[in-house]
């Protein structure tokens, strides 16, 4: 049931640099190039940077038990391995789909006699720490009465534990586990990331991917963020035989996947997002769906959508309906809260919400011409009467004087004038605000012109 385990006379990446390199066609890709060490690790530089919180613990030869949470791909056993190997601890390797209480118990065993032999053998060189790191892969499979084995040989030091999991460890996990447990976060690869990744590939293989630009572009995108199943395309790419590069589309055709021909920094993305936020104005969900799809399946950021969404909301639609920013603002909440795939979900809910939404710009194009007003009258002074009078002199002054409260007035509205007096010589110019009849705007409207109306039969 054990998958790897390493013993104090050889650790698993024992291996010198300086050793010659033997390319075996039996051994995958991704289990050659898997790093011997935390600076080889890429894309995790907030665990194993120079800053990073497992290589600070690693530093003060602290390690507790660790819950590496992240998607497949991401370097997690990798993490475990290079963790047991700098603490020179035995590594045993279990996967949660396969294992059972009785695995556990054999692991717990074999980590008792290490610790017995070390107390009736002093002399014994310390260069491999009694004790086991066991790694589960997979540990949110364990049902509970798994995780509750593993508590006291948690909390006596018996073992040291590093569960790795997919899922959100506050739902899949015991509380009792997650507090024996400290829980670090696998990010997905970036770009960076997969292309070193890839660089590595060509220097282990000796010769670049034939590959034009674009489709070494859509090779990295097709493994979204996962560097396993990058190596794995690389691998095939590595058996083709053609002398001349192979172009994006001719590589989807032999993976048999489309490529997205996406890119986030040039004319794709902005092409894209262009067409995203059209259909939305456009009211036209279907075809919003369809756009926010194919920006996701080209690797484009969710929440960079979802911000789009709040910025669409507040100029778009604006009070014709005014849950429109609560709903995007709630998707992208939802999707910091849940990641991918789930989170996406509430995306495409905010997405059909604002796309069938009333439309109105009205409030857009109020802020743009107050602004301009605003920059041309910036000396201007509000009416004294609507100014605070908190001292004898400022009363002498006039501050406050003729101030109405509009509540002491027939439906809350008094009518008095609030804008400076320059201002309020040209009533259409400062009609800022001009709501649409549509959505609740028309409301909006309908209490605007019944004001204006009490004002203008007040000033008869």
């Amino acid at each position: 049931m054990f998958t790897k385990k390493t013993s104090s006379k050889k650790s698993f990446n024992d291996e010198k640099a300086s050793d010659p390199v033997v390319v075996s066609s039996s051994v995958p890709l991704a289990e050659s190039l898997r790093p011997n060490c935390l600076e080889d690790v890429q894309g995790q530089d907030h665990l194993v940077g120079e800053e990073g919180i497992l290589k600070k613990l690693l530093d003060h030869k602290k390690i507790p038990s660790l819950i590496l949470w992240g998607p497949p791909g991401t370097g997690k056993t990798t993490l475990a391995r290079l963790v047991a190997n700098q603490a020179q601890r035995s590594f045993v390797q279990l996967s949660a789909v396969f294992a059972g209480v009785a695995d556990l118990r054999r692991v717990f065993e074999e980590a008792s006699s290490q610790f017995a032999h070390v107390d009736s053998n002093r002399q014994e060189t310390a260069a491999q720490q009694p004790g086991i790191l066991l790694f589960i892969d997979e540990i949110h499979r364990f049902n509970k009465a798994q995780q509750d084995a593993l508590l006291g040989p948690i909390e006596s030091g018996l073992i040291v534990l590093i569960g790795a999991t997919t899922e959100n460890p506050s739902f899949a996990l015991n509380s009792a586990i997650l507090s024996r447990a400290r829980v670090l976060t696998v990010k997905l690869l970036d770009e960076c990331a997969l292309e070193q990744i890839l660089n590595r590939a060509e220097e282990y293989k000796g010769k670049p991917l034939s590959l034009t630009k674009a489709a070494r572009h859509g090779l990295i995108q097709l493994a979204a963020g996962d560097g396993r199943m990058l190596l794995n395309l690389a691998e095939t790419v590595f058996d083709y035989s053609d002398e001349e590069p192979i172009s994006a589309e001719e590589l989807g055709n032999r993976l048999q996947r489309r490529l997205a021909l996406y890119d986030k920094t040039g004319d794709y993305h902005y092409n894209l997002i262009s067409a995203f936020i059209k259909s939305m104005r456009g009211s036209d969900p279907n075809a919003a769906l369809y756009w926010m799809a194919r920006m996701f399946a080209g690797g484009e950021e969710p929440l960079y959508v979802a911000r789009r969404l709040i910025r669409f909301a507040s100029e778009d639609i604006g009070l014709a309906d005014p849950q429109a920013l609560i709903h995007a603002v709630s998707a992208f909440q939802a999707y910091e809260r849940l990641g991918s795939p789930e989170g996406e979900l509430a995306i495409a809910n905010a997405v059909v919400y604002l796309a069938t939404a009333p439309k109105s710009n009205a409030v857009y194009m109020a802020m743009k011409a107050v602004v301009q007003i605003a920059e041309q009258t910036g000396s201007l002074q509000p009416p004294k009467s609507i100014l605070n009078a908190p001292t004898k002199l400022m009363k002498e002054e006039g501050y406050s004087q003729g101030y109405n409260y509009d509540h002491d007035f027939p439906h809350a509205f008094s009518g008095q004038t609030f804008l400076p007096p320059e201002l309020e010589r040209d009533k259409e110019k400062i009609r800022f605000y001009r709501p649409v009849e549509r959505g609740f705007e028309r409301d909006i409207k309908k209490r605007m012109d019944f004001w204006q109306g009490l004002k203008e039969k007040g000033t008869r």
